[in-house]
Parts: C-alpha cells; sequence; structure tokens
C-alpha cells in the first residue's frame, strides 16, 4: 500500500511507554489517512500491543531496540551514548527520509538536541522554538518560545513570529493571524532592547501576519492575538503558570460544591455546563508541542500524557505534514530576507 505520510513514533518515551503510545497511534490512526506509523522500540513489548488493534497493525511496523533515553538523562550524556535508543533511531528516520515527522513523550532535552543536531534548522532560521496551542476567550492561541531559548535577539522573535504566523495560517486556518510580543507594559518604550528592535521590524516589514504591537500577560487567555512571541525563558513561566491557575481553580471548584448539599445540588443542576467547561481547558485536547524551526516535523508529547493526549499530540505531527509546514516556513523565511528593510536592520 502507498501511503501519503509516515509517522515514526518513539514508543518508549513518557511515563508510560507503549501502553499509552500504542492505543494512541490506534486511536489517531482513525483521525488520519493514508497514514503509516514506524514505531521504534522494544519489539517484545510493543509486539503484543498492537495485536490487540487490528488496523494499527495493518498500517504499521516496529524498528526494534531495547535502549531508552531517561527522562533524568542530561542532553549531552543523551546524545553521547542514546545512538541506538528509540528516540534517536526515531529522529533518525525523519532525517533519512524514511518517516516525515517523529512524535516522543521523551526527555525534552534530549529530543531538542537530538533533533537539531541530526534535523539541523531550516534555511534563515537560527534557533528552533517550541511551540504550543493555548485555549483562550476567543478561541486558540498560538505561543511560542516555550522553552527552548531562554534568551533571544530581535533576530530570533522575529523568526518567532514568522513560525507562528505560518502556523496558524495553515493549520489553524488563521488567513491574517495576529501577532503580538510579549512585553511589561504595551507602550513603546517599555521591554527591553531586542524586543523593541524586533517590534520596529515587525511593524514595517510585510510578513504572513500582522503585527498588533506589545501585550501583556493576561492578553494570552483574554485571546487578544492569534500568536504570541516571547524568549523562552518568559513562554516556560507563563505556560506553566497558566497550568497552575488551572489546576487551582479546579481545586476550589471541587470544594466550593462540597461544601454543603445545596452547594451538591447546585453541582448536580450545572453537571452540563461544567463539563463543557472543563473540555474546553482540558490540557489533553492541546497536547504536543512542537519544535518549529527544526528542518523535520518533530512534536514533543508530555510525558505523563494519557491514550487521549498522546492521541492528540500524534495529529498534530500529522497536521504539520499534511499541510506542508516546512516548505511554507523557507518560502515565507526568504521572502522576508530579500527585503531591503528587513536587511538594512538585522544585517543579514
Amino acid at each position: 500500500m502507498t501511503y501519503r505520510q509516515t509517522i515514526a513514533i518513539d514508543a518508549m518515551g513518557g511515563d508510560f511507554g507503549p501502553s499509552v503510545t500504542v492505543p494512541a497511534a490506534a486511536a489517531a490512526l482513525k483521525r488520519m489517512q493514508d497514514t503509516k506509523i514506524i514505531f521504534f522500540g522494544d519489539e517484545k513489548v510493543i509486539a503484543p500491543l498492537m495485536g490487540v488493534y487490528p488496523e494499527l497493525k495493518k498500517h504499521s511496523q516496529i524498528h526494534h531496540t531495547d535502549i531508552t533515553i531517561s527522562s533524568k538523562d542530561k542532553p549531552s550524556v543523551a546524545l553521547r551514548n542514546g545512538r541506538d535508543s528509540s528516540m534517536r533511531l526515531a529522529i533518525e528516520a525523519v532525517k533519512d527520509g524514511v518517516a516525515d515527522g517523529v512524535v516522543s513523550a521523551g526527555n525534552t532535552g534530549a529530543l531538542m538536541a537530538m533533533s537539531k543536531m541530526l534535523l539541523k534548522c531550516l534555511p534563515g532560521i537560527n534557533r528552533p522554538a517550541i511551540a504550543s496551542v493555548m485555549p483562550t476567550a476567543n478561541g486558540k492561541t498560538v505561543v511560542l518560545d516555550l522553552g527552548a531559548n531562554l534568551a533571544c535577539d530581535a533576530e530570533m522573535l522575529i523568526q518567532f513570529a514568522i513560525l507562528g504566523s505560518v502556523y496558524a495560517r495553515v493549520v489553524q486556518g488563521v488567513p491574517a493571524p495576529t501577532v503580538g510580543l510579549l512585553n511589561v507594559g504595551t507602550e513603546e518604550m517599555k521591554g527591553h532592547e531586542e524586543i523593541r528592535a524586533a517590534a520596529t521590524i515587525l511593524s514595517t516589514v510585510p510578513f504572513p501576519g500582522k503585527y498588533y504591537g506589545f501585550i501583556e500577560g493576561n492578553d494570552i487567555t483574554k485571546g487578544t492575538v492569534d500568536v504570541v512571541v516571547t524568549d523562552g525563558f518568559t513562554g516556560n513561566v507563563a505556560l506553566k503558570t497558566a497550568e497552575g491557575v488551572g489546576k487551582l481553580s479546579k481545586e476550589f471548584l471541587t470544594m466550593a460544591f462540597k461544601s454543603s448539599p445545596l452547594a451538591m445540588l447546585g453541582y448536580l443542576l450545572a453537571r452540563g455546563a461544567i463539563k463543557r467547561m472543563k473540555d474546553q481547558v482540558d490540557p489533553r485536547k492541546y497536547n504536543g508541542g512542537m519544535f518549529l524551526g527544526v528542518n523535520g516535523i518533530c512534536v514533543k508529547s508530555h510525558g505523563n500524557s494519557d491514550i487521549e493526549g498522546t492521541e492528540n499530540a500524534i495529529v498534530v505531527a500529522y497536521d504539520l505534514i499534511r499541510n506542508g509546514f516546512n516548505k511554507r516556513v523557507a518560502d515565507e523565511i526568504e521572502n522576508l530576507s530579500s527585503q531591503e528593510k528587513f536587511i538594512s536592520v538585522v544585517g543579514v
């Protein structure tokens, strides 16, 4: 059978390994047409699980290895000792053209280091960024960088704006995505020199999105813009803070409904509405951190993600492949780099 795309899965990655990655792939396959799955990991563990899903077995294969990257391994150690690991072999499948994208729930630092070393960056991209989609009052917002680059210069922030804009256009279907630079205030004089320099360029040079201006932290959940651009330090803090607030709100809500018989009755009456709200902010639906900017599709699933969350991460990779994301980014970077205004300001 001829497949339109092939996805490599690090079956051993994450807290649960094949017990989650295999059934998640089976579920994802129902949403992905003409897709082949290659599992990298211990065949003795993977094969019996695959036998439960005849359709998955029909459209997948196993590349055996019993070497796994630990969540505690430093990236340098993983690079040095993980040559035959399930993670590295899955990435190498993309490098060699055997697969179109890779999904792993393993060690984030190791995955980024291996992806950068083996796949390199797209032409015109200095550093890849970790991006994810967050729920907002107006739908969904793409946020990057979420931890790959703790410090960023103006050129990197501009590149992130392009990466996020192309994603919003080709995957989310936003014709002209708005882009905001996360800052400590909306005034033009606020923020570090790098962010002000990036604002100057984005406000004057045509690029795939539409520059909105500086935004503040509360604008993320408001959905003020379609794409939020920031350095990895700030982005990671913002993400973890949002996750913490979400968990705290859930705990407060649970405590409130358990506080009295009348409150419990109120819960029963509002159960349908509460379920819809929980579905809207369910982190499993937004699982799948995208390594945007590497010369190959690479998606990081959360380490403790369950079957539904891992399924969504696999589908994220499928969407990026199907929409030709990297080709679109390369075209936009080439177009931007040819503009005299951009060249004169950035010096490329």
